[in-house]
């Protein structure tokens, strides 16, 4: 199978500005392009998918699925994430998807390894007292913190065996709008991972 990108493609978010307050941010925390790229792709593929615009929102999922398999690593739980959405444009339009299914299902494999490993920042807090209790209870706080985000790539690892077969599934971009984290780390990428797909076929 043959990924290229072009500009033209995704003009608006191919090329975001250095001073973009979150990539500065997220340079700051160790991201590179491709991250913060990826994760926009998808978010407008999820957009699009919610508006009923299938052909661009196809666009755009190809477009992150090439970017993560040129620059992510096979141990990276988003190379699993844009087959799984371009299964969903492909099922919404009538069309054979089961190459894609099976892409997102052996990728997604590698969730309890991401979930283990994943790197997990400290939390801006709104008091001292916060700050000092999630400082003092770390390690309890990240082991609460995986075994949630572990729960929620099992609801999507669900959702993609289940995608063949009528897809009764979980929610997932809806959720994302709400639980879409501030911090740049590694729970953001997981949990971008895991939701960053359609929820179902729009009406």
């Amino acid at each position: 199978m043959s990924y290229t990108i072009t500009r033209r493609s995704v003009p608006h978010i191919w090329a975001f500005k250095r001073s973009d307050p979150d990539w500065l941010l997220a340079q700051k925390s160790g991201w590179t392009r491709a991250d913060l790229m990826w994760e926009r792709l998808m978010e407008a593929g999820n957009e699009a998918y919610c508006a009923g615009r299938m052909a661009r929102a196809a666009r755009l999922f190809f477009a992150a699925d090439a970017l993560a398999r040129g620059r992510f690593s096979r141990a990276d739980l988003r190379r699993a994430t844009a087959p799984a959405a371009r299964a969903m444009v492909r099922l919404t339009q009538g069309k054979d998807a089961s190459a894609l299914i099976a892409l997102a299902h052996k990728g997604w494999q590698v969730a309890p390894a991401a979930v283990a490993d994943m790197e997990i920042r400290p939390r801006i807090r709104s008091s001292l007292f916060h700050l000092r209790l999630e400082a003092k209870h770390r390690g309890q706080y990240q082991d609460n913190l995986r075994l949630r985000l572990g729960r929620i790539a099992d609801e999507t690892g669900e959702t993609v065996a289940q995608l063949g077969s009528g897809y009764a599934q979980h929610r997932h971009f809806s959720r994302w709008r709400g639980e879409k984290p501030t911090v740049f780390d590694g729970t953001r990428k997981v949990l971008a991972a895991a939701l960053l797909i359609p929820d179902a076929a729009p009406r």
